[in-house]
């Protein structure tokens, strides 16, 4: 199995969620894309590299990447599960988010540019 099909299934473990090592491997091997739903101002705070800004305050699934497998970031979850949910009901399947958010990115080692 591939990982875009992981993605389309829902992860390994067909969760929704994606975990911290599937994640920095996927963006290793530049094969997902990272959208950051946060706000312009809290993305320009500080976001995961190669993050692309899409906030939920305008979220328009029709404007997502169909090239790659999607993950979805906020800063704690709440946001990326309901940019999740939307891009679900426009009927967008390779897509995932990751649960523990910026704040979880960072406090797991990973970067903020």
């Amino acid at each position: 199995m591939g990982l875009f099909d992981m993605f389309r299934r829902g992860g390994a473990n067909g969760s929704d969620e994606i975990a911290h090592d599937e994640l920095t491997a996927a963006l290793r091997a530049k094969s997902c894309a990272l959208i950051d739903v946060r706000e312009p101002h809290e993305y320009s705070a500080g976001h995961a590299p190669g993050a692309v800004n899409m906030p939920l305050s305008s979220f328009d699934p029709a404007r997502l990447p169909k090239d790659k497998p999607l993950v979805l970031i906020c800063q704690a979850g709440g946001r990326s599960a309901k940019a999740l949910a939307r891009a679900r009901a426009a009927g967008v399947a390779n897509v995932r988010h990751y649960l523990p958010g910026t704040g979880g990115w960072a406090r797991a080692g990973g970067e903020l540019i």
